[in-house]
């Protein structure tokens, strides 16, 4: 039996695949753990692997679909439905990439049904969530902040500190259940965690941050009348859209050489945010797009005529870096001077990407 335990542990397949949220659908990108009897995704902050292990998907008696086409602008997608019906979407960075590993998830799932043996079916569960199908939470939040049936924002005071512009957790759940986005005061916690867990709401004062602390897992959201709320600053800005510099088709219309998942440090906040690398020949440019998105509309690119493209060191920083760095560091410098540095996943995709690049500069 000490063989079998172990061959449970074993890692089969990891990297990045975009997933959709449960309750909310919006996409996120987490990394993906395959073990022969289940799935693990874990969040990944700012160019680190969150150790809090973000969730998992029990294998056994899964159904795949691979390809799911019912996601326009995103062909990329598989499902995976479990036992209990419930369908997680994953998104994956390529066709290459999406058969392989519907390909090793689908092989995991057939080696179970084959080592279990027939087994006595199981009951069918209400799949969790299911009566928030298509919540959209950019309209969820829009109401919130509609000026005449929106939530009150006042100021509160904790310990003696005033906070500006604020509401209570159970102001929130009390708000969503009148407005009937939901049915119970639990579906509102839910939701309104959803809201915390996008960054559209933000904790504050020290108790609402305390219960995020101690949920560790998720973000808690808590029907409580002594835990404050507020919009995200993002949010207070929203009547400020910039205006999209439109990209010439002439850059887009080269071939696609090679899609992947890199890290990217962004140039003025300098925080790592994982985005699709799309790297195109004749004209050879190379596009990033924020895989949360669709990858119609490029968040940033560059021609890569004259660049240098160099491997990092492992040990040590290097200068212009900050944060957490998990490694596999690289850097590219364009023709105006502009640095760009990468984190890969592994250092095998680091040393593809860095030839792919060299061979079009």
């Amino acid at each position: 039996t000490h063989t079998q335990t172990h061959s449970k542990n074993m890692t089969l397949r990891e990297g990045f695949l975009v997933k959709r949220g449960h309750l909310v659908h919006n996409w996120k990108a987490r990394w993906f753990v395959l073990m022969p009897d289940k799935l693990l995704y874990y969040k990944y902050e700012g160019g680190k692997r969150d150790s809090c292990q973000r969730g998992e998907i029990l294998l056994e008696d899964c159904v795949m679909t691979c390809p799911f086409l019912e996601h326009e602008n995103r062909p990329l997608v598989f499902k995976l439905q479990t036992k209990n019906g419930v369908d997680h979407f994953l998104e994956a960075c390529s066709r290459e990439e999406r058969d392989d590993w519907a390909g090793d998830i689908t092989a995991a799932v057939d080696k179970l049904q084959t080592s279990e043996g027939a087994k006595a079916p199981k009951q069918q569960q209400d799949p969790a969530g299911s009566q928030f199908h298509n919540i959209d939470l950019s309209k969820v939040l829009d109401s919130m902040y509609d000026v005449h049936s929106g939530i009150n924002m006042s100021n509160h005071v904790e310990q003696g500190n005033t906070y500006s512009n604020c509401f209570s957790g159970s102001a929130v759940v009390d708000w969503l259940v009148f407005m009937q986005l939901t049915l119970t005061r639990v579906e509102a916690m839910t939701l309104a965690s959803a809201l915390l867990e996008e960054g559209s709401l933000r904790t504050v004062g020290l108790k609402s941050v305390e219960a995020l602390r101690t949920a560790g897992l998720s973000e808690q959201f808590l029907d409580d009348s002594t835990a404050l709320y507020s919009f995200s600053d993002s949010l207070k800005k929203r009547g400020s859209v910039k205006a999209e510099s439109s990209r010439s088709a002439v850059e887009l219309s080269g071939k696609v050489i090679k899609r992947g998942y890199l890290l990217k440090q962004g140039h003025r906040r300098k925080n790592w945010k994982l985005r699709l690398f799309v790297l195109r020949s004749e004209p050879a440019y190379l596009h990033y797009y924020d895989p949360t998105k669709d990858d119609i509309s490029p968040a940033g690119g560059f021609s890569l005529r004259s660049c240098l493209v160099s491997s990092l060191d492992d040990n040590g920083v290097p200068s212009g870096v900050k944060g957490n760095v998990q490694g596999n560091l690289f850097k590219i410098i364009t023709q105006s001077d502009t640095h760009y540095f990468m984190q890969a996943p592994t250092q095998q995709h680091k040393t593809d990407w860095i030839d792919a690049i060299r061979q079009q500069t």
